[in-house]
């Protein structure tokens, strides 16, 4: 049984909280109650948690070794030597054939949705990965395909504004936890452990958060204003939705600044109650505005 647990561990089910992003697409689409479409999203939820699942498998077993000089990651299941290498290099084959048999069976558009997201993680373990700047935009890629695997489950159209939105989002955590890693580690050590991290510095990354963080509200603002979101929701109100956005980012800018976290965003989203209040907040006020209820 503990050798279930620890292959549980390995699979990130705390990391499964990033599936959610496709749920935007039902809840914007205002689908969120169409037991279909619900149904269907579920489904794609628990395809991308079975394949990401895979891929955490097959990360963990190609960085075994340097997972083991890292002072968090060496207690990984595999790193610590709590799963043999064959358990997880199989069970992440069958997790990767049941994810796409899976997908196949939601649609074919899905299933291609599903294969570019693939295509992208071999491209980052085995070549981007270590290519500073793209290696960012290659891990922000996964949220943007969330997001427009979402909507390809269910057949909507998605905004370009919130497509942007998302990939900001996802460029802002991804340099947070950036920075997190080299100020905990110091620049050589993470050099050793995360060779791109060698060619960063906390200063740049300083500057790249801070236009991620720019680009997020600046999208997100104009989302709720835009003509287009008025047009389709006949409603200005998503506008009241925009603090709870700039609270959760200027308290995530105040967990990694002042209390030196960011290395697992979601730890943080899910530990800190304050920023878990206003993205649960943030979640029932677009709920009830765009159901009419606001």
């Amino acid at each position: 049984m503990q050798t279930v647990h620890f292959l549980f561990l390995s699979l990130r089910p705390r990391q499964w909280i990033k599936n959610g992003f496709i749920f935007l697409p039902l809840v914007f689409a205002r689908q969120l109650f169409d037991l279909v479409h619900l149904l269907a999203s579920i489904q794609a939820v628990a395809v991308f948690c079975a394949l990401t699942g895979a891929v955490y498998l097959i990360n963990d077993y190609m960085d075994r070794e340097e997972d083991r000089r890292h002072p968090v990651k060496r207690h990984r299941p595999l790193a610590a030597g709590l799963i043999s290498p064959s358990l997880a290099v199989g069970t992440a084959s069958g997790l990767l054939i049941l994810s796409l048999l899976w997908g196949i069976s939601i649609g074919m558009g899905f299933f291609l949705v599903l294969m570019i997201y693939l295509g992208v993680q071999v491209l980052y373990n085995l070549w981007l990965r270590d290519v500073v700047i793209l290696d960012v935009f290659c891990v922000a890629a996964g949220f943007f395909l969330r997001v427009i695997a979402g909507a390809v489950a269910i057949n909507v159209p998605v905004s370009r504004w919130l497509i942007i939105c998302a990939i900001f989002i996802a460029m802002f955590l991804i340099l947070s936890k950036r920075r997190h890693e080299i100020m905990v580690l110091g620049k050589v050590e993470a050099g050793k452990h995360r060779k791109v991290l060698s060619q960063y510095s906390a200063h740049l990354l300083d500057q790249m958060i801070g236009v991620t963080t720019g680009g997020v509200l600046l999208t997100y603002l104009l989302y709720c204003t835009s003509p287009e979101t008025v047009e389709k929701f006949h409603t200005e109100n998503m506008i009241y939705t925009f603090p709870f956005v700039l609270y959760g980012i200027f308290r995530y800018l105040y967990l990694i600044y002042q209390r030196r976290e960011g290395g697992s965003p979601e730890r943080i989203i899910l530990s800190d109650i304050p920023l878990l209040t206003s993205v649960l907040l943030w979640g029932v006020f677009c709920v009830l505005i765009l159901t009419g209820v606001v």
